[in-house]
């Protein structure tokens, strides 16, 4: 490290006494990456603030050095968003880890940004309510994470994404000033509302410090069903007969493919007999009549021939069961480093979606291993590819890159997102205009030059 950045990094010591900073080699690679794992890290150094005072002197110090810096939840995002590999600070917001305030009569909790996913929904929980947003990487995550990608997860048929319970927000911007969005208000007609300009942003626009959360009562008993289903066409028709019949609290699916690597990694197997595809279901069920109402609806489909096989659980246990082999997936795959791409289509243009897609693979990518998984009631889907045996990296991204160029094309026919709920960062980057059209990015632009002139937060993210 130069003597001019050990110089910097010590006059921002000074002036944030209460930072850690961190600049051991193994803690800059622990930063400086997201679950990406394309990129080599390589940030200037770790600071880790423990107050919103703090996060203000690290963005006054990074204008007046010109130092770039890479905002930093829970690092669980896949799409580069969270990448520090040219020589940025990371600002990680772990230390900010506390719930602040409850109201019990608007039913708002408030918390800093670095308080995990799972934590906020024990927070919750303790106090008789629920925190909806949910998903697999809930104990690793942060909230300000979430809410800088404007999360999604398994339960968005039933409560919608973060955006849907920010109810306000405390940003610093890069000038170090702070910003106290909405302060909880139900109704508030004032102007332009700049809480939602911030969830999704990607860190590029201010760091969100704090957060007032909305909470909802529980829901009522649930139940979680496994089908097998025979083809993919039938998905949809599954859906449809189940979303008619029950209130849905999640629906989702996966392909033969991803059942098998997360039975190799330690899930029990579905079914004796390997179906194409599964789906992970969970629907009310406080009442007898909701019972039966899911039995028969599942005897419907199961005339119809719709599906082949299903058992609902009858235990936590055999719910929780149930739920590891969606839930799994990424877990299981990780070792083999796949290849991500997290995409939105409108709920109808599933089924001819991933017919094309599944047609490309076949013909353009034959020997790779492609897992689909994702949120069938909200047109989330997740295309996870594997490498071949013995093929180099470098070789397989640069192949997997051509996939993603098919897809976007693809997506821009039928009107979905190349990303739905992990950012653009740096993966998608290329692909923006695909989902947005040139006066929107024009716009995107001057918004964040307005936010911040100086171009120091997450730099090359979302767009140059």
């Amino acid at each position: 490290m130069s003597d001019y950045r050990l110089q910097a990094l010590a006059r921002l010591a000074r002036l944030a006494p209460g930072l850690v900073l961190k600049t051991d080699p193994a803690d800059l690679e622990h930063y400086g990456r997201d679950w990406t794992r394309r990129w080599t890290p390589a940030p200037l150094a770790v600071a880790l603030p423990a107050s919103v005072e703090d996060v203000q002197a690290v963005l006054r110090w990074a204008c007046a050095d010109g130092v770039a810096v890479v905002p930093s939840g829970g690092r669980t995002g896949l799409s580069g968003g969270a990448v520090a590999a040219k020589g940025e600070l990371v600002l990680s917001l772990e230390r900010m880890n506390r719930a602040l305030d409850f109201d019990p009569v608007d039913r708002l909790l408030t918390v800093q940004a670095g308080m995990p996913l799972e934590a906020v929904q024990r927070t919750a929980a303790d106090h008789g309510l629920l925190y909806p947003v949910d998903f697999a990487a809930r104990g690793s995550c942060a909230i300000g994470g979430n809410i800088a990608t404007n999360a999604g997860g398994i339960r968005v048929i039933r409560y919608g994404n973060t955006r849907e319970w920010v109810a306000g927000l405390k940003v610093v911007t890069a000038q170090g000033e702070v910003l106290e969005l909405n302060r909880g208000l139900v109704k508030n007609a004032s102007g332009y509302d700049l809480r939602h300009l911030f969830i999704g942003s990607e860190g590029t626009l201010g760091v969100i410090v704090e957060a007032t959360l909305r909470l909802t009562d529980p829901p009522p008993p649930s139940q979680v069903m496994l089908l097998a289903v025979p083809e993919l066409d039938a998905l949809m028709r599954v859906f449809g007969a189940f979303r008619s019949h029950l209130r849905l609290q999640a629906f989702e699916f996966l392909n033969d493919r991803g059942a098998t690597h997360v039975v190799a990694h330690g899930a029990q197997p579905p079914f004796a007999e390997v179906s194409p595809y599964y789906v992970v279901t969970e629907f009310d069920a406080a009442s007898d009549d909701d019972q039966n109402a899911a039995l028969a609806v599942f005897e419907q489909c199961l005339e119809q021939g719709w599906v082949s096989d299903g058992v609902i659980a009858q235990s936590q246990a055999q719910a929780a069961a149930l739920w590891r082999l969606r839930e799994g997936i990424t877990e299981a795959l990780a070792p083999r480093k796949p290849y991500k791409n997290d995409i939105s289509v409108r709920i109808s243009a599933i089924p001819a979606f991933m017919h094309a897609m599944q047609d490309l693979f076949e013909r353009d990518y034959p020997g790779f291993d492609v897992v689909w998984f994702g949120h069938i009631g909200d047109g989330n889907l997740h295309i996870n590819v594997l490498a071949p045996d013995g093929m180099a990296q470098d070789a397989f991204i640069a192949r997997c890159e051509q996939v993603t160029k098919a897809l976007s094309e693809a997506l821009v026919r039928v009107g979905g997102s190349i990303s739905a709920e992990h950012g653009i960062g740096l993966v998608k980057k290329p692909y923006l205009s695909g989902t947005r059209s040139d006066a929107e990015i024009a716009l995107m632009r001057a918004v964040r030059a307005a936010l911040d002139p100086a171009g120091i937060l997450n730099p090359g993210k979302l767009f140059d």
